[in-house]
């Protein structure tokens, strides 16, 4: 089911998933970690400079201590010249730990600028990957898009075809319906109600039509020697011969 369930979801995610929108979205996280490098960069310089102000501040107050022991030797005050310099000791201490910390911060500060070079270049080289394929990617599917409408393989164009047959399917459907009514109406099985004739006028075409078919007939019968002439000059020459027996 898992197998099932997860083959379902890519054949989804491949139909939906557009790889421009990955792209750029690949593009925005690697600017992010940019970011991330220079602010890193940031803080260590600011860390670095916020140490060596104190450091400058230590070195005075070392300076002025080394005065106060100079100026307690000459006064012949031995013990403020030891207290002096004891805190000047301490304070030398500090300078130590604090030049450690900078020259610490430093190595970080250099190893982070180098680290930005790279993935800035990256980057870079990243964005301009990215906008070729981008640009690949849009030219090819306006390709297919143009060779599917041309060849009639795309969903839309496929319902179009199919929208235009079935308009086709029934124009020819209404103009047969059209024809047969038109036939009907002509040979008077179906009545024209929009029309104004009557009854009489019903019975007249009848007669009008049953006059056209037996003139009609009689054409024929003449054209075939069968005509009311022939027949009446067949009757007189039958009555010659019986006479002529008789």
């Amino acid at each position: 089911m898992e197998t099932v369930i997860k083959s379902k979801m890519n054949k989804v995610l491949n139909r939906v998933e557009d790889p421009r929108e990955t792209l750029d979205y690949s593009y925005e996280k690697q600017l992010e970690l940019l970011q991330n490098v220079k602010r890193g960069v940031v803080e260590v310089t600011t860390s670095k400079t916020r140490l060596k102000l104190q450091r400058a501040k230590l070195q005075e107050s070392i300076d002025k201590l080394d005065g106060q022991a100079k100026e307690a030797i000459a006064a012949n005050r031995e013990d403020l010249a030891r207290l002096a310099l004891e805190r000047k000791t301490a304070l030398v201490q500090q300078v130590d730990g604090i030049d450690k910390e900078i020259a610490e911060l430093e190595k970080q500060e250099e190893k982070l600028i180098a680290a930005e070079k790279r993935l800035s270049t990256k980057v870079e080289i990243f964005r301009t990957r990215k906008e070729s394929i981008k640009a690949q990617y849009s030219a090819a599917d306006a390709q297919v898009k143009i060779n599917e409408s041309v060849t009639g393989i795309s969903e839309e164009m496929a319902d179009v075809g199919l929208a235009l047959e079935r308009a086709e399917n029934k124009t020819e459907e209404m103009k047969a319906r059209a024809n047969a009514i038109d036939e009907l109406m002509e040979s008077g099985t179906l009545e024209d109600l929009t029309g104004s004739r009557d009854d009489i006028d019903k019975e007249l075409s009848k007669i009008r039509s049953q006059s056209n078919v037996e003139s009609e007939l009689a054409r024929l019968k003449a054209e075939a020697g069968k005509g009311p002439e022939n027949a009446k000059a067949g009757e007189e020459g039958k009555s010659a011969e019986e006479k002529k027996e008789a």
